[in-house]
């Protein structure tokens, strides 16, 4: 069953044989009734920050898990902060089961099973293909948060961009910048490894706005700047075409180490972002509908192991030297 907002929604269930209902996440009583008999839900309207809180409570009141795409670090902390909950509603919070973050929170559960004695990961991606509407908003409306990385278990805001490397993605070292991306927060709840950062290969155009942000961060979260960027978003194609998605790849390299000085290193590579974002999306519904969901808040891995990734099509996963 397809469920949105918009009388949109009945079109396209239409037109995949599907059922089709309206409803809002400003109407609880109406989405709660549309989630009776549900078994589990894929949130996809984002920015989750705005949107997870009404589907989980929705939701847990339903006892029907509740799966989303997100890769918000604030998300994935609040659905964890509600675990104790979940585990009585005997519902499953299993946020990022999109690109944000099954590759990533894979690949660091495995690596932490390489190296044991982890203290610190450090991840690095790139995906090829282009951004999304909801993806350049969620962007815009974060743009003046700053980083975030974890350090000692704890997360802490750093300057945005705040860090610059080399690393080898699969095709030679590129420069990569550090993002507040969601595994700051999952890769801790999965792992246990106290200091974690992330990395992404960016446009010099968009590290010198990450970086100006870092001064006019206030100008560009005010209201005016705010409606002018998600006016030129809503103006730009709704994302990459499916020529470009067929085309697109991505890739991801982990690295651990412990206090010893030991290491490990593992790559990654599989489709294009918003491919791999459905894949493992239908992939984590499919195997929570056949009995694999624990209640409680959980990260990819958590749910369904290391290797849950590696059953797309077109994943390779490659350990180092």
């Amino acid at each position: 069953m397809l469920a949105g907002r918009s009388e949109a929604v009945r079109e396209l269930a239409e037109a995949h044989g599907l059922e089709g209902r309206v409803v809002g996440l400003d109407d609880p009583p109406a989405l709660r009734r549309c989630l009776e008999g549900i078994r589990a839900v894929v949130h996809c309207a984002g920015p989750f920050d705005r949107t997870s809180r009404p589907m989980a409570d929705a939701c847990l009141a339903a006892r029907a898990h509740y799966l989303d795409i997100t890769g918000e670090i604030s998300v994935f902390e609040a659905l964890a902060a509600r675990d104790a909950e979940a585990r009585v509603a005997g519902v499953m919070l299993l946020p990022g089961v999109g690109f944000d973050v099954v590759p990533s929170d894979c690949l660091a559960a495995h690596l932490k099973g390489r190296l044991p004695t982890a203290c610190r990961l450090v991840l690095a991606f790139e995906s090829s293909g282009g951004l999304s509407r909801g993806t350049a908003t969620t962007m815009a409306e974060n743009i003046a948060r700053g980083g975030a990385i974890r350090r000692a278990g704890r997360i802490v805001p750093v300057p945005a961009a705040w860090k610059t490397r080399r690393m080898d993605l699969g095709r030679g070292p590129v420069e990569v910048t550090s993002i507040p991306w969601g595994d700051v927060s999952t890769a801790w709840h999965s792992t246990g490894i106290p200091d974690i950062e992330v990395y992404t290969r960016m446009t010099s155009g968009r590290r010198r706005l990450l970086l100006a942000s870092r001064y006019l961060g206030w100008l560009l979260a005010s209201g005016p700047a705010q409606r002018f960027l998600k006016g030129k978003i809503r103006s730009g194609a709704p994302g990459p075409d499916a020529a470009a998605r067929a085309r697109g790849t991505c890739r991801i390299l982990g690295e651990v180490s412990d206090r010893e000085g030991r290491s490990a290193r593992t790559r990654l590579s599989g489709p294009e972002g918003y491919t791999l974002t459905a894949l493992t999306a239908v992939a984590a519904l499919e195997r929570t509908l056949a009995g694999e969901a624990v209640p409680g808040f959980k990260t990819p891995s958590l749910a369904f192991g290391p290797d849950f990734v590696l059953g797309v099509e077109g994943v390779v996963r490659e350990d180092l030297p």
